[in-house]
């Protein structure tokens, strides 16, 4: 028995937030019940990478039931009415106020049933002076500041996948689990709320203590802002990577076997972080010396020896082939698709993952 069997889900949901959420609890077993526009979730047609399937929606609907539905029709209105009916949670992230201009007011829904779960995805919440304001994930990364502090020095960059919006989506999943333990206890539903902008002001909390603390963080590639060395370096025969010296005492082993240099690793110049990072300059030119006479495969072995964190630079044809990649093989209107299978790994058990749906009409 998987972990959320006999739990129905109603979700009306698109794109990205929402529907990543509602995989998860499908891949637990729960019965999620995709309501989609009569045209369809419209991150059907982001691309056609997956067969001829868009990669988002083959990635993020697996295990769902999908039905179409004109909610602003009567007929519709009342499908989704004897579908909630039936439900344990109910998930959506359509714009502000929709589903209560519908008359599916949550505080109405949790209401009527009191065991009832019900989430709301928005770009602001549903308070607050931007709270009418629509919200996409790339819109959010800006807003908030993470783009500030994403890319080189010259100009701010996106995060290079839907961050925000999985940060979302996994935020409310999280906090759906912890209502279906709640209720378990006390029978008691719930009405949530998870803003985009909220959850990444969250996760930007480093870095804002950092700015308010008088150290507003600067756009540095891919060097860390406060640890050196930690950047990217270049081997004889051109291989990029990553290294990264976590502390003092990795420091003395990094300049003693890579260096060839362990007189540096007590050199007061070098010898902690802090001095470190005041000649960061003079810090990587001597890591990029220790690189420069060696080849990748040489350069990644002496970091093995000296017990150095490092990973290859790698793009996603590295990734396509990585030896520590695990798939998973899901099946498509077009043909099974295999992909990054999701990370939680239960030793006792192997985890079903059920179809991507067909758009279709409600069945009744």
């Amino acid at each position: 028995m998987r972990p959320l069997e006999g739990i129905r889900v109603v979700s009306i949901e698109q794109a990205v937030a929402a529907p990543f959420c509602t995989s998860r609890l499908a891949d637990a077993g729960a019965e999620v019940i995709k309501i989609e526009r009569p045209e369809g979730d419209f991150a059907r047609g982001y691309d056609d990478a997956a067969k001829g399937q868009s990669s988002y929606f083959v990635w993020l609907n697996r295990g769902k039931t999908s039905v179409t539905l004109d909610l602003v029709s009567p007929g519709g209105e009342a499908e989704l009415a004897r579908l909630i009916a039936d439900a344990d949670i109910v998930v959506q992230n359509l714009k502000r106020g929709a589903l209560e201009r519908l008359g599916f007011d949550f505080d109405r829904l949790t209401k009527d049933d009191p065991k009832l779960i019900c989430c709301s995805i928005s770009g602001y919440g549903e308070n607050g002076p931007m709270a009418d304001r629509k919200a996409y994930d790339l819109l959010v990364q800006a807003e908030s500041g993470l783009c500030s502090i994403t890319g080189g020095p010259s100009e701010p960059s996106r995060v290079g996948i839907s961050l925000v919006d999985i940060a979302t989506g996994a935020t409310a999943h999280s906090a759906i689990l912890e209502a279906l333990v709640r209720r378990g206890a006390t029978g008691k539903g719930a009405n949530i709320s998870i803003s985009m902008f909220d959850v990444m002001a969250d996760w930007l909390t480093v870095p804002l203590l950092n700015h308010e603390g008088g150290r507003t963080p600067r756009r540095i590639g891919m060097a860390h802002p406060s640890i050196a060395p930690y950047g990217v370096f270049t081997a004889r025969d051109g291989m990029q990577i990553l290294l990264s010296v976590q502390s003092d005492r990795e420091w003395k082993k990094l300049c003693a076997i890579f260096l060839g240099a362990p007189d540096l690793g007590t050199d007061p110049r070098f010898a902690t972080n802090v001095a470190r990072m005041e000649r960061r300059a003079e810090t990587d030119a001597l890591v990029a010396e220790g690189f420069a006479r060696r080849s990748g495969e040489e350069a990644m072995a002496a970091l093995i020896e000296a017990d150095v964190a490092l990973a290859a630079v790698n793009d996603m044809a590295g990734l396509s082939v990585h030896p520590h990649l695990r798939r998973i093989s899901v099946d498509t209107p077009n043909g099974p698709v295999s992909y990054p299978a999701p990370a939680p790994v239960w030793q006792d058990d192997t985890p079903e993952y059920g179809p991507v749906p067909a758009l279709k009409p409600l069945e009744r």
